[in-house]
């Protein structure tokens, strides 16, 4: 049996490093947000010719050149064309926006070189438009509203949940405080999974949209399964077992479930990665953000939530 409640200062150490680096990026850095929350506009292309090579400097450079106040132009290269995200477009620009691409009257100087040196030109059939979305600021703003009252509301009934299903469970520590328990690790890996995107938003142009808060209430839900499971142990063994000291018991449970956990989230990983590699690039990002969130939510049912029964236990004694 492994003493992981033994050697909880361990683990709150490393959460807490892993934590302190998230909101320190967060508030230094900030998330990079899409356009679902700042409005704009969303084009993905095809390029179905395999003899142009074109980088995403180039259709930035075409686009600029060719359609007039189009502002800043994002560009980002998928599987088999480009993400280009822009300000938010009328019908009439987005138009003028596929013209530019698939025809464009003013080629940059260093496109215009690759394609003479390889005696290619433009067609109509080049360039496919394969989706446009656009979002007005007031809608994007109201859906970062939205989005954040969905994960407290989440958080919020979820505490209810723990304390009222653990009603029974009094002693030696209060059911209100399993719920507590549950939300300081959910915290703890919603944090995790911010903080890393923030640095991949840093460093990688990383942006997040609607998908990335489904996925932090997907985490949210999978990581208090998790968590709850280990609890019901812990109020089984309480009740078959009331010779044990808590510690023992909270410990002898964890060590109980762990492999289920584990087993678990190794087998979802599977699919995750799966997806990853596999699936769209619409969905990387949300896929992305799932496999750090399990991960995260695994290690803290595990080693955060119920050795912090164990210290508020201790606390009550003194």
């Amino acid at each position: 049996m492994v003493n992981i409640i033994q050697n909880r200062n361990k683990f709150f150490i490393l959460s807490g490093i892993l934590v302190i680096a998230s909101l320190a990026a967060l508030i230094v850095w900030g998330l990079k947000l899409g356009i679902d929350f700042t409005g704009g506009s969303l084009l993905e292309v095809q390029v179905k010719s395999k003899q142009i090579k074109l980088t995403a400097q180039d259709v930035t450079d075409i686009l600029q050149k060719n359609v007039s106040q189009i502002g800043e132009v994002r560009t980002q290269p998928t599987a088999d064309g480009f993400l280009i995200r822009m300000k938010d477009l009328s019908e009439k620009k987005h138009q003028a926006v596929l013209e530019a691409l698939k025809k464009p009257n003013v080629i940059p100087e260093s496109l215009q070189k690759r394609l003479k040196g390889q005696n290619l030109h433009f067609t109509q059939d080049d360039i496919i438009e394969k989706r446009f979305e656009s979002i007005g600021p007031v809608i994007g703003k109201e859906l970062k509203n939205k989005a954040i009252w969905a994960i407290s509301l989440a958080i919020i009934v979820i505490i209810l949940y723990i304390a009222w299903a653990f009603r029974k469970v009094s002693k030696p520590v209060a059911s209100w405080k399993y719920g507590i328990g549950a939300i300081i690790a959910l915290a703890h890996d919603i944090l995790i999974v911010i903080g890393v995107f923030v640095v991949l938003g840093h460093f990688l142009n990383f942006e997040v949209g609607i998908l990335f808060v489904t996925a932090l209430l997907t985490i949210l839900g999978y990581s208090v399964n998790d968590t709850i499971v280990v609890y019901d142990r812990t109020r089984e063994n309480l009740i078959y077992n009331p010779q044990e000291t808590f510690e023992a018991t909270v410990n002898k449970s964890v060590n109980e479930t762990i492999s289920r956990s584990i087993n678990t989230s190794l087998t979802t990983l599977l699919v995750l990665f799966a997806l990853y590699f596999l699936g769209g690039t619409t969905i990387k990002n949300f896929v992305l953000a799932l496999i750090i969130g399990i991960i995260s939510g695994t290690y803290s049912s595990i080693f955060i939530a119920s050795p912090l029964l164990v210290v508020w236990q201790r606390l009550r004694r003194k």
